[in-house]
């Protein structure tokens, strides 16, 4: 997967049931709350990962990304083990790039503004 660098204005308007593929994955809009909340839920209930933003009053703001999976296979249990680390860093780095281009979006929000 690849991200971009600017706002994709064909990506602004998501619709409750709207399908989003994630790789072998096929996750449906469960919550589209613009400026609060993002959530999909995979077609068989199974994952579902969420995104919130916070704005905790001190000029920052926070945006939270939760997943969630039931697992209620043993093979499916134990093939997790494995993968939960690599995910936690990949998702890290994930926010940690959203982070930075919404930093220069705002930069340059802020210049054109001027």
């Amino acid at each position: 997967m690849h991200s971009t660098d600017r706002v994709l204005d064909e990506f602004q308007h998501p619709a409750i049931g709207e399908v989003i593929a994630l790789g072998p994955n096929r996750m449906r809009i469960a919550v589209a709350d613009p400026g609060h909340a993002f959530a999909t839920r995979s077609d068989d209930g199974n994952w579902v990962w969420a995104f919130t933003i916070v704005e905790p009053g001190d000029c920052t703001t926070r945006l939270i990304s939760r997943n969630r999976f039931r697992l209620p296979r043993l093979r499916d249990r134990i093939g997790m083990l494995p993968m939960e680390p690599g995910s936690l860093i990949m998702e890290r780095k994930m926010l940690r790039g959203i982070r930075e281009r919404a930093e220069t979006l705002a930069r340059r929000e802020q210049v054109g503004s001027a």
